[in-house]
């Protein structure tokens, strides 16, 4: 099956301003885009450059608190539940403005001293509200398990725990996240995973390992992962959601194969 790759604009195309960015992505043959946050700029003047530039808004992140002060999400902290309900009506707003049906919830970093069951019933909480306010515009919801070196103490760090709080959150529209980079520094095993949460994961991220690259520039062998994703039967798109070596175009020969 073709794969649909989509450029991660929040790490590529970083020579040139943000809105810039998707003729870039466009030029270089990418059909989708995906990044972590819109809402330093108007809803309406990123879907002009989608329009413009015959894109499809792929994904993008709820609100994850203060990012510049070390936050990585909010929703496993229970005095901050308003804040997290908010940032879901602003996303959702977003989301149907940009034809974006894929919604990442980063589920954060616990407070010091913190409840390990408070944070969780939390979490689930926060999921559920989020996946019925998605299911009003076709949306899914996604959990991204990151990994504990770049993210220390965060609460969701593998797939067996993103996993059960699919399940427990009762909701059709809750999916996995499948990130390759995560995935390999914290479990490794990327094709077995892989097929085992077939059934769960609603979206694909890679980057390779270590420096968070290009494909091709370490430790994966991406030519046949990404093949066995192909085979899989998976039909979702693949963010290429990595932090480009040097300059971004002169790091793309590994995608043209698949564009």
């Amino acid at each position: 099956m073709p794969l649909k790759i989509a450029a991660n604009l929040t790490m590529m195309f970083n020579e040139h301003d943000f809105l810039d960015r998707f003729e870039a992505a466009r030029r270089n043959g990418f059909k989708g885009v995906e990044y972590l946050f819109p809402y330093d700029h108007p809803a309406d003047a990123i879907g002009e450059q989608l329009v413009k530039h015959n894109l499809e808004q792929v994904l993008f992140d709820f609100p994850a608190g203060d990012w510049a002060n070390g936050d990585r999400g909010i929703a496993v902290q229970p005095d901050r539940v308003g804040e997290f309900q908010d940032g879901v009506g602003l996303a959702i707003e977003y989301a149907q403005t940009l034809g974006c049906q894929r919604l990442t919830c980063l589920a954060g970093i616990p407070e010091v001293g913190s409840d390990p069951e408070s944070a969780d019933k939390t979490l689930v909480d926060n999921l559920r509200f989020a996946a019925d306010a998605a299911s009003a515009i076709d949306a899914i919801v996604l959990v991204e398990p990151l990994n504990t070196r770049d993210v220390p103490r965060t609460f969701v760090s593998n797939s067996s725990h993103g996993n059960r709080l699919i399940k427990d959150t009762v909701r059709d529209n809750v999916r996995l996240q499948f990130d390759v980079y995560h995935t390999q520094i914290m479990e490794g095993d990327l094709a077995t995973k892989f097929t085992d949460l077939l059934p769960v994961i609603g979206h694909v991220q890679i980057a390779d390992n270590p420096g968070r690259h290009e494909p091709g520039s370490g430790e994966i062998n991406y030519p046949f992962l990404l093949n066995h994703i192909s085979e899989s039967g998976y039909d979702g798109w693949i963010g290429a959601e990595y932090v480009p070596a040097s300059e971004t175009e002169s790091g793309l020969g590994w995608v043209e194969p698949y564009l």
